[in-house]
């Protein structure tokens, strides 16, 4: 691991786990307060941002790459934060962490911490690693450059896709026609989950940046992980469960992609 400095990234990971474990201590005190814990779901694009932000301040990496990072993870984290917000803002909670919270035995402040506070903290923490290592690393060069590239463009393809999902969603339930019927135009004809496959990419963009320079490669299981959220763990799977009891999504499913955008079967 030539030119990787360990004791910057000794600290850019520090000060990751101390935000991090600010931000989560703050939320679940939020979510006591207001009786519902999906308040959650909103600090997870701002833990990110604020990663990005402070492994920026204290790494001692490229300049232009620390501040690229930056900006690109702010713009997709606080617009997930603000649709996070806007989606949960007067609704009860979630049943999914409400399910989770009886099967391990209640509500109490330390179940609650355990299993959603701190592993969505320790989560964060993981994917967010290409974002810590990238802020250490010195400048690109030769095919390094292009990769760097490469990310960019796979963060803009996430980007639009998660972004245009959830509008072309939100538009559709805000039509009283639409009552009762299931989303499949626009981006949804192509893919059953466009929002998580843009989160998707997102972060295999983000781990091309990182990879553009060694020994960045080496966090290639963050992307891995949240790509493993999305489509098995928390994501669209769970969605999947609930949203298949509703009338005429089992058509859907046979006629739309899973994950992949693909042409829909006629």
């Amino acid at each position: 691991m030539n030119g990787f400095d360990w004791s910057d990234f000794g600290a850019v990971t520090a000060a990751s786990v101390l935000v991090l474990a600010v931000l989560q201590a703050a939320t679940f005190l939020v979510g006591r307060r207001i009786g519902r814990y999906n308040v959650v779901d909103v600090s997870w694009g701002l833990g990110f941002v604020l990663v990005a932000l402070v492994a920026a301040v204290i790494g001692d990496g490229d300049t232009l790459r620390r501040w690229l990072v930056v900006v690109l993870v702010a713009v997709w984290g606080l617009r997930l934060t603000w649709h996070m917000y806007a989606k949960s803002a007067g609704k009860g909670e979630d049943p999914r962490y409400v399910e989770m919270l009886d099967r391990a035995g209640g509500d109490s402040p330390g179940v609650v911490v355990r299993k959603i506070f701190l592993t969505q903290g320790l989560a964060q923490w993981f994917i967010s690693l290409p974002l810590q290592v990238s802020a250490v690393l010195g400048p690109a060069s030769g095919l390094g450059t292009v990769v760097g590239v490469l990310g960019v463009l796979l963060w803009v393809v996430g980007v639009v896709f998660e972004s245009v999902g959830d509008h072309q969603l939100k538009a559709f339930k805000a039509d009283p026609s639409n009552k009762g019927e299931i989303m499949d135009v626009g981006l949804w004809a192509w893919t059953r989950h466009p929002n998580y496959f843009g989160d998707s990419c997102v972060w295999w963009g983000l781990w091309l940046i990182a990879a553009s320079v060694w020994p960045g490669a080496v966090t290639v299981l963050s992307p891995v992980v949240m790509t493993y959220f999305l489509v098995f763990a928390t994501g669209a799977r769970l969605l999947e469960k609930s949203m298949s009891q509703r009338p005429g999504y089992p058509e859907y499913q046979q006629r739309t992609s899973y994950f992949l955008p693909l042409p829909p079967k006629r």
